[in-house]
């Protein structure tokens, strides 16, 4: 079968297209043929050693992908022939593997997938679309204002519907150019204003005509946290998400604690259980079937073209989730 390799760590070019061996499901697993393999943004640091924990090489990489079962291993009676299933391997100790034409995989890994729910969209709502759920849990927006970053990305996109459904007051989102601002309005937000020109924090508070922002959901980092503090108001509370650190001194964090602010990590992983996430899924599917739920797939490129695909989420120019289709 083929799948994408890389062997060294360096730029996309190291992602290498191979005919590798089909993999035979072991005992409790099931062979899935795949429909299509999501991308994510942590992958493309991993691919440059840039991420929190160097992967070993050679390496296939991906971690969610959605697909129909082709063969049952030794075993197992929870799962049929010809099912179409959503594989979430990032949450069964699986940290690769997924971008190749077949997966085998534990049977309790999987989750089924309406007839509704395309591949594509699947994939954007595992990692991403867990990743908002979880967000929302940690931090109610319910009768907030709320600012939601990178608005047009995977997770923000997702973000700023939910948080709307779970009754936040208002959502504000930012995003990156006339074309990411234009998209988050299409999904609701309040306000949308692009956060790279300079004056954004004055545009946002001619906006807000004296109100204030009380949750601020960062998936941008760097720099931009300290410029987002000063639109946070008194009492208000910032989440963290964002794979880059935050560059806050002592200055800043002495302020939040003098204005009575609060800053919030997340991590998804510590926060998922296999029964949990299983109900999650299954309730973002339902809302895509019953249209409450929007999906923008930005990007799909065939598994041979894997090195082009992560060139466009490197340059951060698409829009919604990135996938690969064998």
């Amino acid at each position: 079968m083929k799948a994408i390799e890389y062997r060294s760590f360096g730029s996309p070019e190291v992602l290498e297209l191979l005919n590798i061996p089909k993999p035979v499901p072991a005992r409790g697993e099931v062979l899935v043929r795949v429909g299509a393999i999501g991308l994510n943004f942590f992958e493309v640091l991993m691919r440059q050693d840039r991420y929190a924990v160097t992967p070993d090489v050679p390496m296939v990489p991906g971690v969610e992908v959605a697909g129909v079962i082709e063969a049952l291993g030794e075993g197992v009676e929870s799962a049929a022939v010809g099912t179409r299933v959503a594989v979430p391997m990032f949450a069964f100790g699986r940290g690769s593997g997924g971008c190749a034409e077949y997966v085998a995989i534990d049977a309790d890994a999987l989750v089924p997938l309406p007839d509704d729910v395309s591949f594509e969209v699947a994939t954007a709502l595992m990692i991403q679309g867990l990743t908002a759920r979880h967000l929302l849990r940690q931090s109610n927006p319910a009768g907030k204002t709320v600012l939601v970053t990178a608005a047009a990305g995977g997770v923000g996109s997702l973000l700023l519907q939910l948080a709307r459904e779970a009754g936040a007051k208002t959502v504000i989102a930012l995003a990156g150019g006339s074309e990411k601002v234009a998209f988050a309005r299409s999904l609701g937000a309040d306000l949308a204003i692009d956060y790279r020109i300079s004056d954004w924090r004055e545009t946002l508070g001619r906006h807000l005509a004296g109100n204030s922002i009380e949750t601020i959901y960062d998936f941008v980092g760097g720099d931009f946290t300290k410029s987002a503090l000063g639109v946070l108001s008194p009492g208000g509370e910032l989440v963290f998400g964002a794979m880059g650190r935050f560059e806050l001194d002592a200055a800043d964090v002495e302020k939040m604690a003098a204005d009575n602010q609060s800053l919030r990590g997340f991590a998804l992983l510590p926060l998922l259980t296999p029964s949990s996430l299983k109900a999650d899924l299954g309730h973002l599917f339902r809302r895509i079937e019953d249209g409450r739920l929007k999906v923008h797939v930005g990007g799909r490129f065939p598994l041979a073209q894997a090195a082009e695909a992560h060139r466009a989420m490197e340059a951060r120019s698409t829009i919604g989730k990135i996938v690969l289709v064998p």
